[in-house]
């Protein structure tokens, strides 16, 4: 059903663009990147789970332990 005559022309799907230099003293650096929006939804899910995990581990270690008392 590809080359039905009456089907759709398929389309990409758009895309978000990001540029970023960084330059510190002689060293620079340059990254640029082009994601979908299904793939920019995936990494906001990935790096909401991350933040979420380390949010807990670092309730889990701060938390005061109950002291045992003695007999």
């Amino acid at each position: 059903m590809e080359n039905h005559p009456l089907a759709p022309p398929r389309r990409r799907p758009p895309t978000h663009m990001a540029d970023a230099r960084i330059v510190a003293g002689p060293i620079a650096m340059r990254a640029r990147i082009k994601v979908s929006s299904g793939g920019l939804l995936a990494i906001g899910g990935l790096v909401s789970s991350i933040l979420l995990s380390t949010a807990v581990l670092v309730g889990v270690s701060t938390r005061h332990r109950a002291r045992r008392t003695e007999p």
